[in-house]
């Protein structure tokens, strides 16, 4: 059993605190997600983003994103998430743990999936809904690049949090 992305149905969003007062969001816009098995919500999962597909509407800082200071799309293209487990916390609540790989650097992270449940569309396609959130520290993966500030503090924090509204389509 296979369940294929509905990309015209999903986001994946992150955020990041800036000049540490207000928050500069951002999403990517060509990524992927794999789930083999029966029942989606304990099946392996794997996640592929294009690195150059980041936007956070502004070609400058999406530049600077993509350049060596960040994620260094030329040599590294792809930002994988590659599940290894997934802890039921309760009926609709889960605990997904995997690999994260970004700029060549892979470390285990645990994601929050709530399940929203499935349902058929007006075609009779079967259909699931999760949300995710996360959270990770982006100089875990050589992403350092950083200014400070003359009232102190920098201008980019450490942390990014991402959340993703991911919608599948049941394969036969």
């Amino acid at each position: 059993m296979k369940w294929v992305l509905d990309s015209a149905h999903s986001e994946l969003v992150f955020k990041v605190k800036h000049m540490m007062i207000s928050n500069v969001k951002g999403r990517f816009n060509n990524f992927n997600v794999d789930v083999d098995g029966d029942d989606i919500r304990n099946a392996s999962v794997k996640v592929d983003i294009k690195a150059d597909s980041i936007n956070t509407n502004s070609t400058d800082r999406d530049n600077h994103l993509k350049s060596a200071d960040f994620l260094d799309v030329e040599k590294y293209p792809d930002i994988t998430f590659v599940s290894k487990s997934v802890l039921k916390e309760d009926e609709d609540e889960f605990t997904l743990v995997g690999d994260l790989t970004i700029r060549g650097i892979t470390k285990e992270v645990k994601v929050d999936v709530e399940f929203g449940g499935i349902g058929k569309d007006p075609w009779g396609n079967e259909k699931a809904g999760y949300n995710v959130e996360g959270k990770i520290n982006r100089k875990d993966w050589g992403l350092n690049w950083n200014a400070a500030l003359e009232t102190g503090g920098v201008l980019v924090s450490d942390e990014v949090k991402f959340s993703a509204e991911l919608q599948f389509i049941k394969q036969a």
